[in-house]
């Protein structure tokens, strides 16, 4: 394996969108298949219709599609130029890719949500498929039972000790994942559907124009900006990112975006000096996704967006999306084409309107003194959002309340996994009591943060001492550095086991809400699709 396989194999989290993305218009579709034919045809053999064998029985996200490319580049040594690579991961996405629905249920993976905890119906699956790697990995792609097989195959013969590891030496591993697992596969995920039918006759939005967005942070709270996209060549935009903070701090970036399938924005954008990557879903004049670091995938925006010059009228969010009862402050109504009358529910007068654009309502507005619940905010006929009315908080929660860290840094070749959480509010129902069914989230509050052990052996093990520290107001948290340490019994590395603790003052209250964080060791494999 020469040094490019090895860092393809190593650093796959440098691949999806340096490799995805192009600066020159994507090649003719005759020009793709020259290129399957000078590089796929030593393995895969042309079929009668114009098929090729295995390639063609297949569909999947452009992650997936690139992934496995480089697998034939470093399990097989085939020889493509990043060009050729980027022609084909766009031919194949395109062509053989999911459609919206089909992908809805596992896009976390995708957008890197990586505390994300999943849960199948199908034990089976769970059992087979879900235990060394994501279920999303296999819910994003489609095969027909024979390709199922083939996997189940591939899977013993790349790595044959699977059936002898975890939940697999209690039970006749192979002939469950042949005889149930295939199966079900096919039935739940087969090549063939109605949704990717309907989808390649469909009509596709232009991503080109202007769109409002929605963010928000762990750490740094809410945001809002206007994001411009103009064609720079086939299905390539160039982007600007012009926005600020809920605190008035403006943020801005530039950057570029390919659009696989007929909705699958994918960006490379540096915002403020930061190099993030953007994994969105168009749908219409909707947008909606995660923008998120490049070098750090777990620091990021949740992202909801709407198209400025639609037709119709979009509410996004209110920011913030709570008010106290009894009290006044600014809102800010962020959406697109807000023409219309205003409508914040009952017991919410607006005082002021301190701004009205097409995009941006800014308003002081006042609660009454006896106005709890949630309200439905309307301007002119767009769809509701929920404003949050509450006269105390009942309880904090963290989220995430699972999560995962990792050690890195100290001359590792991998970088540090940061934990970051929020502090969330809720409040009591109609009955006046905590943690019980009608209690109604207020929203996201600043917070001081702390961490504990988690159990008597993280006490024991000093792991509040060694496994990192935390931001006591951002709530990030920055895990020790990799590598043995002298200084810990048996001179283990920095793992630990964490309790993390959000603490919330509010007139005179306190409230505290707890998660747990497993600080642990680097992840050496980390591909587009975990």
């Amino acid at each position: 394996m020469n040094k490019n396989y090895a860092r393809l194999h190593l650093r796959w989290r440098l691949l999806p969108m340096a490799v995805a993305l192009a600066c020159t218009p994507a090649l003719a579709e005759t020009d793709a298949q020259k290129i399957m034919g000078q590089t796929c045809a030593a393995c895969h053999t042309a079929e009668p219709d114009g098929n090729w064998s295995r390639i063609s029985h297949q569909r999947k996200t452009p992650e997936g599609w690139l992934m496995s490319i480089a697998r034939m580049q470093v399990m097989h040594g085939l020889q493509i130029s990043d060009e050729d690579r980027r022609t084909l991961v766009k031919y194949l996405a395109d062509r053989q890719g999911l459609a919206p629905s089909e992908t809805a249920g596992a896009r976390y993976a995708l957008e890197r949500r990586l505390n994300t905890m999943e849960s199948f119906e199908s034990e089976a699956f769970t059992q087979t498929c879900a235990r060394c790697h994501s279920g999303a990995r296999v819910a994003l792609q489609r095969r027909p039972a024979a390709e199922w097989e083939h996997l189940v195959h591939f899977h013993l013969g790349q790595w044959p000790t699977t059936e002898y590891q975890a939940l697999g030496r209690d039970r006749d591993w192979l002939n469950l994942a042949l005889d149930t697992m295939v199966p079900e596969l096919a039935d739940t995920y087969g090549l063939e559907s109605d949704a990717w039918t309907q989808w390649q006759a469909s009509a596709k939005a232009d991503p080109a124009g202007q769109w409002r967005l929605i963010g928000q942070i762990p750490g740094r709270g809410e945001m809002n900006a206007t994001l411009s996209a103009r064609r720079s060549g086939d299905d390539l935009y160039s982007l600007e990112l012009v926005g600020q903070y809920a605190d008035g701090t403006a943020l801005s970036g530039s950057g570029q975006a390919i659009v696989y399938t007929g909705y699958e924005w994918r960006g490379e954008i540096e915002v403020d000096g930061v190099a993030m990557r953007q994994v969105f879903a168009l749908d219409g004049d909707r947008i909606s996704g995660r923008m998120f670091e490049t070098e750090h995938d777990e620091v990021g925006f949740d992202i909801r967006g709407a198209r400025l010059q639609a037709d119709s009228t979009q509410l996004l969010a209110v920011q913030p999306g709570y008010l106290k009862a009894g009290s006044s402050a600014d809102i800010t109504l962020v959406g697109a084409g807000l023409a219309g009358d205003i409508v914040l529910g009952e017991g919410v007068t607006i005082d002021e309107v301190l701004q009205r654009t097409e995009d941006t309502i800014r308003l002081r507005v006042s609660a009454a003194q006896d106005a709890t619940g949630l309200r439905e905010v309307r301007v002119g006929d767009s769809e509701p959002v929920s404003f949050s009315l509450y006269d105390s908080i009942a309880r904090i929660r963290v989220l995430p309340e699972y999560s995962v860290s990792r050690i890195g840094g100290n001359g590792s070749s991998t970088p540090r996994v940061y934990g970051l959480f929020d502090a969330e509010a809720w409040a009591a129902g109609t009955d006046g009591i905590a943690n019980t069914d009608d209690d109604y989230r207020i929203g996201i509050v600043p917070a001081s943060w702390s961490v504990e052990p988690f159990d008597e052996r993280a006490a024991e093990d000093e792991d509040t001492r060694f496994a990192g520290v935390i931001d006591a107001v951002t709530g990030r948290f920055t895990p020790g550095a990799a590598g043995p340490n002298p200084e810990r019994r048996m001179s283990t590395n920095n793992a630990g086991n964490l309790k993390v603790v959000a603490s919330v003052e509010e007139d005179g209250q306190s409230l505290s809400g707890s998660a747990q964080m497993i600080v642990t060791v680097q992840r050496w494999n980390n591909p587009p699709i975990p």
